[in-house]
């Protein structure tokens, strides 16, 4: 997926602002595996047997080590691509014009992967700093979780969202072509029927004349 991922900015364009928050999707990979890792491998002590390959007690001390090392490596990775992608939307967060979408949940969830391998990274050096900024990371978390709830509820009140033609994806999956099938498919109804009245009425109009016709032979 990164590799995908990673092409795809290198050789084309930022995705528009309306689909931009998702870019955030990039961190949770990332920051849940060194999250993962690290835990996993905290528990290894008590998991490996005494004679699990030769030393279980040995084995246990270097995958701990191995882990640790990796997931740091993995969380480095997870902070590059949140600042990738919070430069990113810096131009859409600071614009006044921007509206709210449902994927501005991307700022929250990814995020709380970097949050959690902050703290399992912290954990796992026994680094009192890092511990520090986890609680920080988590604060401005629950900050944006909060503004992005009220940016959603707010929407839906001015009917920005969860209303007809305003969702982002409504030019998206045949959307509007099925509508403009609709809308030609109705006009093309409308004439249609048009049609049949002009000609019901060219019909009454001619058996009319063909009467006022016969009526003055007769009296001829």
């Amino acid at each position: 997926m990164y590799a995908a991922y990673i092409y795809r900015l290198m050789t084309q364009k930022l995705p528009k602002e309306i689909s931009r928050p998702s870019m955030f999707v990039s961190v949770g990979p990332a920051g849940f595996t060194a999250t993962a890792l690290i835990i996993v491998a905290k528990s290894t002590t008590q998991a490996f047997p005494d004679k699990f390959m030769g030393d279980g007690t040995m084995a246990a001390m270097i995958s701990k080590v191995m882990a640790n090392w990796f997931g740091i490596c993995l969380w480095g990775l997870a902070l590059w691509f949140f600042f990738i992608s919070l430069f990113s939307n810096a131009a859409m967060l600071t614009s006044s014009n921007s509206k709210f979408t449902i994927t501005w949940w991307s700022f929250v969830f990814p995020n709380t992967a970097l949050v959690t391998a902050t703290f399992a990274v912290g954990d796992a050096f026994n680094s009192h700093h890092l511990k520090i900024i986890g609680c920080v990371l988590t604060c401005i978390l629950i900050c944006v979780w909060g503004f992005t709830m009220a940016m959603m509820i707010r929407a839906i009140y001015i009917g920005e969202i969860l209303m007809p033609q305003k969702g982002e994806d409504r030019d998206e999956g045949g959307w509007k072509e099925e509508h403009a099938t609709r809308q030609l498919g109705s006009k093309t109804r409308e004439e249609a029927r048009k049609k049949r009245q002009e000609k019901n009425e060219g019909r009454r109009g001619r058996r009319w004349r063909n009467q006022e016709k016969d009526e003055e032979e007769g009296h001829a």
